[in-house]
Parts: structure tokens; C-alpha cells; sequence
């Protein structure tokens, strides 16, 4: 059987950065008669290219090639893509990671739509989220499926449609020449597939690298030229030309790196005015947002001033997303909010009323008197403006996006000016919201990203006011799943699919933590979300100082009924104070960090307490002590033996007991 697959490897002094990814390509699923990795060594001196020979030389499936130094990765891909076997072919850079599963779940799908892209899942930690990946398709559209957002070479290639329209990235090479590529193969493919509902690959985070403005000119120009061999004059030629008029030449005019760079940001505008003149007439502005469209009117009038003012007085936008229901019906958690706009001083964007039509209002230091009316008019974009919600997975950056039903709303802010704001409600249904399937476990983030008339921002939805809603519930499918709402120290939502533990489930909630100090005792009170029907095992509270004095003071912490509705119970312990020398037993002065102990484990608590002058607070963790972790139970080889002996955990917990007493009164 032949080689199905060539996962392409470029490597210059990685490090140990390439360590993941080389060992990912090796690990996978796939026979390794059936796929062969190539990994070619641009000249690298730190040792990479032996360890790669070594590789090699045990495994039949790996080939290294050694190049002398070019500073290209594209020559890199190039030579690879040269001496690859495979059916196809698949690139990786040494700081991504692939799954297990990637490549023969790549190739199975291209093989059954036979595709000559295909766009695997790909996830990262950084940037807004890859709207490409709403939905698996085996015959994808350009636009409809916005694959413009996805120009990454991570992708799996039919090697013989490559060779047959002689594609092959750009030597020397830049991130403009990947994208090209990428572009390039999407227009010539016959079939386009996306592969949505698994991760394929994990996208490591590039360093930033400086690009001649021309050398990116020379790029782009190759590119419209094939833009406009294989698509035809019309709105989706337009729609095209308006994303790299956008992200590739106006957007690096209004960032802080072309204000602040004196010397060569008169270069850059004289050639981003010669390209625009040439390649970029004024009627694609009106795919523009406003910003951006008034950033062209000043290119074309030549006032490189205004918008170098336009850099250093607008703020990238910021967005208040707040919670306005926070409730369950069965397993669907029901999700309102309201999102709105910020401006750069954090107030809400406001935009002028002229009659029926709404004008954006540039930045005072701007001369907006020869500016065509139209520039600024957002009458159209505020009727198309929504939101888009969308959970993320803390751990693996796996984004899912949510149904919403929402409006636009006008909001009178003085005379003649309004606000947008939008409102909207999602049903999260954890069964099926990973496209139809399961979310996996672990901690969900809620994210929501705005597209209003002037502008777009994201953010996580924070909180509403008053009391959080912790409370937990059991999905039934496909198995019995405990989901809690949890909240980060900011107040922002998330949701924890399967805790591993009860101690685990209080310790998600635990920022909703309430302190009463009365008399002689504090009492500690945490929300529970979910009480088993045993009534969970026994716990104590255990406070460590954070002083030069390390003291541990413990107490018995007990389940009692929660708030109907939104807690399921609380956990209360009952701890002796004393401000002036107290003992063992007693909580005093200075910080103190928490955790839960249970028979089985010991889990850091997500907030500490202090008290100072006589008051105690709750406070962040990490704001009392950030580069102290709550211990999370020692795992020395004694610790495990004792785990393992039957009643060792009991004599451990009589010991602890005898010598912090607990008061009754």
C-alpha cells in the first residue's frame, strides 16, 4: 500500500519548541506504513538537525533533509513538498501541535468528498475566534464559508493538484506569500471540504517578524492578479478584494507600530496611496467599516497628518457584555444579555442623528470638513448589527458557537445622539452544543463578540448584579453529567462540565464565598452546586498564613439547605478568632489562604482571608499571595504508599484533629 499521507515539517533553531510537534506527527493513529513525516532543517545549529537523524534512523516513516542556511521557510516547504510520496500532503510549523486522530481523520474525509483542500479544525490560544469552523461541509464556499479567515498552511493538499497547477509557496517568503498560497489552491480546487466537528490541529503563536511594505505590495499584486483570472467582475470579486483592502493594507495604518515609526511611515503611505490608485477603486469602500473608510477618503486626499492623528486618538474598542438571566429549564442553561460598543474613554459609543440616517463621529482632533457624507453614514451597518456568542474551552482553545435570538435597540443619549444596543437570549444545551454533540469536560468560557454600525469588539460575559447563580444540574444523554455556572475572579461565566470531585465542584464556585464575623467565631460560608444524594463526604476547611509565622488552622465544614433556585446547599465552617495572640486554634491577623480536605484529597480554594484592624474580607487568591499556589496535596512516593494503606487516611485525620481542637460554642 502506497503513502497516503506526508506530513511536511520547517524547522530553523526550534529548541525544544519542536518537540511537540515532531512527536505529534510520529504519534499517530494512522499505520505508519500508510504516512511518512518530512522534516527539512533550514540550516538550524542547535543541535535540532541530529536529533533528527537519530529519528530517522529508527523509524522507516521519518526522512530529514538538511538545507544549508536560506532564512526561508517557504524553501523549507518547497523542498519537502518536492520530495513527498504521499496523496496528499499536510504542513505543520515547529509550534503546532497535531491530535492523535488528524491525519487519518483528514484523509478519510477528503477521500470520501474527494476534495482537493481540506480545512481541518484548527484551534489556537490567541486572535478572535475561526468562524470557518461553524459547521463540517464537503463542498465549501470561499465566501458564504468564510474561508478568507482561514489563509493558514495548515491544511491538507491533493499532492497531484498542487503538481498539476504548479502551486508552491514564494521564496523568499512572508506571511502575505503563505496566504497567497493558501488562496491560490483555494481557487483552483474543485472541492473544498471542512472538517468541523473534531480538532485537527493546534496552532502555535508566531513571533512577530517585520515585512518590507513593498515586498507585501509585490505580494498582493500576484494575488489579485489571480483573483481576477478565476473570478469574474461582480459583487464576490469585490467582496474579495475588499478583505485584503482591509486586513493587508488599511488595518497596519491605524495601529501604534506605523504611528510611532517616523522614519518610514512616509515610504509605507506613498505605497499603500500607489497600490490603492492602482488596484483599489472607491466604490469597494462601502465593504469597509467606518473607521476604515474614512482611513481610505484620507489615502486618496493624501493627509498621511490625519491618519497618524486617527492612530494615536482612537483606542481599540472595547465591549460590556452583561448577563440579564441566568437560569436553567431542565439541562438547557437559558443565557440573556446585553452587549454595547465602548469607546476608547470606556463610555458607550454614541453616534449622530441626521433625520432618519446615523453618522459616526470621528475623533475631535480629525478635520472631517472635506469628508463625503456618505464615509461616515452607518445607517445600513447599524441594521445589520449582532452579536455572535460562542463557548471556548479553557484548556484546548475549542470553540463552539451558540444559537441566538437577539434585537437591536436605539438608546437616546442626549440630543440628537443614540446608542446600539443589542439584545439577545441562547439556550446552551451541553448534549448538543459541539455541533451536535457532547461538550467535552472541563471549563467552558462564554465569549461574545459584537459587529455594531461603527465598529466590532469581543469579550467574555461578565456577571449581572446581586447573587451568582451556582447552581448545578444533571444532563441525562448521553450520560449522566454534573454542569455547574462557575465565575472567574472578575466575574466573568463560565461553565464546568463533569467536576472531578465534590471537593472540585465547591472549589469552581467558591469566588461566590460569604464571610460573617460575629463574636468570637467567623463563619465561612460556600456556595454548593450539587449535593450527591449521600450527602457528600466529610470536609474541612483548612486556612494556611501566608507570614513569616506558618500556621494552619482547621475546621469542620457541614452541608446545609441552599437558596431554591440558584444554590443547591452551603457549606458552612465555624472557626475560632483571636485578634490578640491567638493560638493554634485560632484565625488572627494577616492573609490566609484556603482549601478543602476531604478523606480522598486536598483542594485550593479560589479565594484567601484577610484581616486587618479587626475586619476580615475575601479576597482572589492570587491577589493576596499570586506567586504562592493553594497546595493541592502532596505526591511524594511516602504520601502514595500511605494512601494505599488501609486505614491510614483515618489515623492521619484522629491525628489532625487532636491537635487542632475545634469549639462547640
Amino acid at each position: 500500500m502506497g503513502v497516503k499521507v506526508s506530513v511536511i515539517i520547517n524547522v530553523h533553531n526550534p529548541g525544544d519548541t519542536a518537540d511537540a510537534c515532531v512527536r505529534s506527527a510520529l504519534e499517530q493513529t494512522m499505520p505508519p506504513d500508510e504516512y511518512e513525516v518530512i522534516v527539512v532543517d533550514d540550516g538550524s545549529t542547535d543541535g535540532i538537525a541530529e536529533r533528527l537523524d537519530t529519528i530517522a534512523a529508527v523509524r522507516e516513516n521519518v526522512r530529514a533533509l538538511h538545507l544549508p542556511y536560506t532564512g526561508s521557510p517557504s524553501r523549507a516547504r518547497n523542498v519537502g513538498l518536492a520530495a513527498a510520496a504521499g496523496d496528499y500532503v499536510y504542513f505543520l510549523e515547529p509550534g503546532d501541535r497535531l491530535e492523535r486522530d488528524a491525519v487519518e481523520r483528514m484523509h478519510d474525509r477528503a477521500v470520501e468528498t474527494d476534495a482537493d483542500v481540506l480545512v481541518g479544525r484548527m484551534v489556537r490560544d490567541f486572535g478572535p475566534p475561526m468562524t470557518a469552523f461553524a459547521r463540517s461541509t464537503g463542498r465549501a464556499d470561499i465566501l458564504r464559508d468564510r474561508l478568507l479567515t482561514v489563509l493558514h498552511p495548515e491544511q491538507l493538499f491533493r499532492r497531484a493538484f498542487l503538481e498539476e497547477h504548479e502551486l508552491g509557496f514564494s521564496v523568499p517568503g512572508s506571511r502575505m506569500g503563505e496566504q497567497a498560497f493558501v488562496l491560490r489552491a483555494y481557487l483552483h480546487a474543485k472541492v473544498i471540504a471542512v472538517l468541523a466537528e473534531h480538532v485537527c490541529c493546534h496552532l502555535g503563536e508566531r513571533p512577530g517578524t517585520e515585512e518590507e511594505p513593498r515586498a507585501i505590495v509585490r505580494e498582493l499584486h500576484k494575488l489579485l492578479d489571480d483573483v481576477d483570472t478565476y473570478v469574474g467582475e461582480g459583487r464576490q470579486r469585490d467582496r474579495m478584494y475588499a478583505y485584503w483592502l482591509r486586513y493587508a493594507v488599511l488595518r497596519p495604518l491605524v495601529t501604534s507600530r506605523f504611528a510611532d515609526s517616523s522614519v518610514d511611515r512616509g515610504m509605507h503611505f506613498r505605497v499603500v496611496q500607489e497600490l490603492m490608485e492602482r488596484r483599489f477603486p472607491e466604490h469597494l469602500d462601502r465593504h469597509l467599516p467606518v473607521q476604515l473608510r474614512v482611513v481610505a477618503a484620507y489615502v486618496r486626499m493624501g493627509r498621511l497628518d490625519q491618519i497618524v492623528l486617527m492612530s494615536n486618538s482612537s483606542r481599540r474598542a472595547g465591549l460590556r457584555a452583561d448577563l440579564t438571566e441566568v437560569r436553567w429549564d431542565a439541562h438547557v442553561l437559558v443565557l440573556g444579555l446585553t452587549a454595547e460598543v465602548l469607546a476608547g474613554d470606556g463610555t458607550p459609543d454614541k453616534y449622530q442623528v441626521d433625520g432618519d440616517n446615523l453618522h459616526w463621529i470621528p475623533p475631535r482632533s480629525l478635520e472631517t470638513r472635506k469628508l463625503p457624507a456618505d464615509v461616515t453614514d452607518i445607517t445600513r451597518d447599524v441594521e445589520r448589527a449582532r452579536i455572535e456568542l460562542y463557548v471556548r474551552h479553557a484548556e484546548t482553545g475549542v470553540v463552539h458557537f451558540l444559537p441566538l435570538a437577539q434585537h437591536v435597540e436605539r438608546v437616546p443619549a442626549g440630543r440628537r445622539r443614540v446608542r446600539v444596543r443589542i439584545k439577545g437570549e441562547t439556550r446552551l444545551d451541553i448534549t448538543t452544543a459541539a455541533l451536535g454533540e457532547p461538550l467535552r469536560p472541563g471549563v467552558w468560557e462564554v465569549h461574545v463578540r459584537m459587529f455594531s454600525g461603527a465598529n466590532q469588539a469581543r469579550s467574555r460575559v461578565s456577571r449581572p448584579d446581586g447573587p451568582l447563580n451556582c447552581l448545578g444540574v444533571l444532563a441525562q444523554r448521553p450520560r449522566m453529567r454534573l454542569v455547574v455556572p462557575c465565575w472567574s475572579d472578575s466575574g466573568e461565566l463560565g461553565l464546568a462540565i463533569e467536576p472531578r470531585s465534590f471537593s472540585e465542584s465547591i472549589k469552581l464556585v467558591s469566588p461566590g464565598v460569604e464571610v460573617k464575623h460575629l463574636g468570637r467565631h467567623l463563619y465561612v460560608v460556600l456556595p454548593v452546586p450539587y449535593v450527591p444524594p449521600s450527602g457528600g463526604p466529610p470536609l474541612e476547611l483548612v486556612m494556611r498564613s501566608t507570614g513569616r509565622r506558618a500556621r494552619e488552622v482547621s475546621a469542620p465544614a457541614l452541608v446545609e439547605a441552599g437558596v431554591p433556585g440558584r444554590l443547591a446547599g452551603q457549606l458552612v465552617a465555624k472557626v475560632p478568632v483571636k485578634r490578640l495572640l491567638p493560638g493554634p486554634e485560632h484565625f488572627g491577623p494577616g492573609s490566609w489562604l484556603c482549601t478543602l480536605r476531604s478523606p480522598d484529597e486536598e483542594v485550593g480554594l479560589r479565594f484567601a482571608l484577610e484581616m486587618r484592624k479587626g475586619r476580615i474580607e475575601a479576597r482572589p487568591a492570587a491577589a493576596v499571595d499570586p506567586e504562592r499556589r493553594p497546595p493541592m496535596g502532596r505526591d511524594t512516593a511516602l504520601h502514595r504508599l500511605g494512601r494505599r494503606l488501609p486505614g491510614a487516611r483515618h489515623l492521619v485525620r484522629l491525628a489532625r484533629a487532636g491537635r487542632y481542637r475545634y469549639l462547640t460554642d
